[in-house]
């Protein structure tokens, strides 16, 4: 028998923020999850207000990371309508930037998409009435659908899925009832339980809980940075 894969520790944090007036620095954090972990990951809402300065911004305190970087956008890296330029800054610094793609690194698997709303369970919002919501469900299943192209084509026997919205509802409890159906939804868990997966990462729900499950068993992390986590710091560690 051969020996069993070396584990690969992976920090996880999402919900930068990262804001013009620079009144946060993620400098000394990203030099110490360099010491401890094998790869950083990002899970969303890496800027406040989706403005390419902020970006540029963030990527100066990454300088400080010398390990590998795979990250998502989220959905506050939309709001100034400049994702394709933030996008391109991520990449063109080294990040792996998913978006319906996956990279290996280690021999673990990453794939990643931003995911997005429509609710949980048997109250997950379905294609009927106006076509308003018909567009949001149709944008939710593509999201879907984009993780699973991905999934199909990563050949790792360990993965990481990598998400902005959540995939259940267990790592929202404790926010706000009303807001539930835009946290996140179950057609990305769905997706998950349909293949072999070691871990998936989320951000967006502030209030929520660390630690939840898929309904086929995938274990689930709400890596928000606002989360209280086992390593009592803003990041997760996991090893996969």
């Amino acid at each position: 028998m051969g020996d069993a894969p070396q584990l690969l520790k992976v920090a996880a944090l999402g919900d930068l923020h990262v804001k013009e007036d620079a009144s946060s620095s993620y400098r000394d954090l990203f030099s110490e999850v360099s010491r401890l972990a094998d790869v950083l990951v990002l899970a969303g809402d890496l800027t406040d207000l989706g403005k390419p300065r902020e970006a540029e911004m963030l990527l100066d305190d990454l300088r400080a990371c010398s390990i590998p970087i795979v990250a998502v956008l989220g959905n506050h890296d939309y709001q100034s309508d400049s994702a394709e330029q933030i996008s391109e800054l991520l990449r063109q610094s080294g990040v792996h930037l998913l978006d319906g793609q996956s990279v290996e690194i280690d021999g673990v698997g990453f794939v990643g998409v931003k995911g997005f709303v429509g609710g949980f369970g048997r109250r997950m919002l379905s294609s009927f009435g106006e076509p308003a919501i018909k567009t949001m469900v149709a944008e939710s299943v593509s999201e879907a659908m984009r993780l699973e192209n991905a999934m199909r084509h990563t050949g790792s026997e360990r993965t990481l899925v990598v998400l902005h919205y959540a995939p259940v509802a267990d790592t929202i409890a404790g926010e706000p009832l009303e807001i539930f159906p835009f946290l996140g939804s179950s057609r990305l868990a769905e997706t998950i339980d349909r293949f072999k997966v070691s871990a998936v990462v989320h951000g967006h729900a502030h209030r929520g809980v660390y630690e939840g499950r898929t309904p086929g068993g995938a274990p689930v992390y709400n890596v928000a940075m606002h989360i209280d986590k086992p390593t009592g710091r803003p990041y997760a560690l996991l090893e996969i």
